[in-house]
C-alpha cells in the first residue's frame, strides 16, 4: 500500500503523540510518557484508518466480493424457479415462462430485427424451423398465455426434456 498521500496526516499524529508525551514526562514522569505515549499513538492510528479513504483496488474488490454473494442467492432462486416449474404449471406460468419470454423477445430482437409482440407470425417463422420446434412454441408463445383458472387446473409443470429443448433452441436462437 502507498503511504505517501497520508504524509501529511501521518506528520500531524506523531507530532500530537510527542507533544503528549512531553507533556505526559512534565506532570508523571517516564511511566506517565510510556501510558501517554501508548494510549495516544493506538488514538491517533485509529482516527487514521477512519480519516484515510481507502484505495481503489480496495473498493473494488469489496464491492466484487459483495456481487458474488448476490449472485449465489440469485441463482438458488433461479434454480428453485425451475425446479418448481417442472411440477407445477402455475409456477412456470407466472415465474419462468415470464424470463424465457423475455429471453424470446431479446433474441428475436437481436438476431432476427423481429418484435416478438408486433409480429407474433415472423417471430414464430424465426423461432420455429422443424415441426419439433413447433411442439416448443406453445410453451413460449405469449399469445398462449393461460389464464389463472387455466393454471390452476394444469396438474403437471413443463417437462425436463421439453424445458432443455426450449433452452437449447433459445441458445441457437
Amino acid at each position: 500500500m502507498n503511504w505517501r498521500p497520508a504524509l501529511p496526516e501521518l506528520i500531524i499524529a506523531a507530532i500530537a503523540v510527542i507533544a503528549a508525551a512531553l507533556a505526559a514526562a512534565a506532570v508523571a514522569g517516564w511511566p506517565g510518557v510510556v501510558v501517554v505515549a501508548t494510549a495516544t499513538t493506538v488514538i491517533a492510528l485509529l482516527l487514521l484508518r477512519v480519516v484515510v479513504p481507502r484505495s481503489a483496488a480496495d473498493q473494488l474488490r469489496r464491492q466484487q466480493d459483495k456481487q458474488r454473494a448476490k449472485t449465489i442467492s440469485g441463482y438458488a432462486q433461479r434454480r428453485f424457479i425451475v425446479a418448481t416449474s417442472l411440477g407445477s404449471r402455475p409456477m412456470y406460468e407466472s415465474d419462468l415462462r415470464p424470463v424465457l419470454e423475455h429471453i424470446l423477445a431479446a433474441r428475436l430482437a437481436e438476431n432476427h430485427a423481429v418484435n416478438l409482440y408486433t409480429q407474433p407470425e415472423a417471430a414464430r417463422k424465426a423461432f420455429c424451423r422443424t415441426r419439433r420446434e413447433e411442439s416448443l412454441w406453445r410453451w413460449i408463445d405469449p399469445a398462449q398465455v393461460l389464464d389463472a383458472d387455466k393454471r390452476a387446473s394444469q396438474r403437471h409443470g413443463i417437462p425436463g426434456r421439453t424445458l432443455s429443448r426450449l433452452i437449447t433452441r433459445l441458445e441457437q436462437l
